[in-house]
């Protein structure tokens, strides 16, 4: 697809990602992780998880991504729902790009006794931390729009639901 922007002609690079993501839900606290300088885009706030693997099982991703970006095991991990964002503008290294993400949003029990910390130091993730829910937005800064959709289903990834 080739797109005028401005005086321009550009044709983006096209991108789709298909990725597992934690919600993980504690006394009225959401877990979150923050993007590194090594990711996009640097300092907003998204779930823990990542990108599946080339024949990996995306329910086996939840797990290792809340591993390494949370240093948590899930003690359950229930598929819930499924997100997607699609945007064309200018994105990684400034460059124009056609990106979908398909995010799998899994319900995930963690031991709350356990402090979250980034195992996979110097990758994409530079913090994790649990946040209360009121608080998302005004005390972290952006989150990406899986985390907002997230939030408008809460009710379905509490446990007991």
């Amino acid at each position: 697809m080739t797109i005028l922007w401005g005086a321009l002609v550009v044709d983006p690079s096209r991108t789709q990602r298909l990725g597992a993501y934690a919600v993980a839900v504690h006394e009225d606290r959401l877990l979150l992780t923050r993007i590194s300088p090594m990711g996009y885009p640097v300092g907003t706030w998204t779930l823990p998880g990542g990108g599946v693997d080339h024949g990996e099982s995306p329910h086996d991703t939840v797990r290792r991504e809340l591993y390494e970006e949370a240093g948590l095991e899930a003690i359950s991990a229930r598929l819930v729902d499924v997100h997607h964002v699609h945007i064309v503008e200018v994105g990684r290294g400034d460059q124009y790009e056609d990106y979908h993400g398909v995010h799998l949003l899994y319900a995930v029990e963690v031991d709350p006794t356990i402090e979250p910390h980034v195992v996979d130091v110097d990758g994409t993730t530079d913090l994790v931390r649990w946040v209360p829910i009121a608080e998302i937005g005004s005390a972290t800064g952006p989150v990406l729009p899986v985390v907002t959709h997230a939030l408008e289903q809460l009710d379905q990834f509490v446990a007991g639901s």
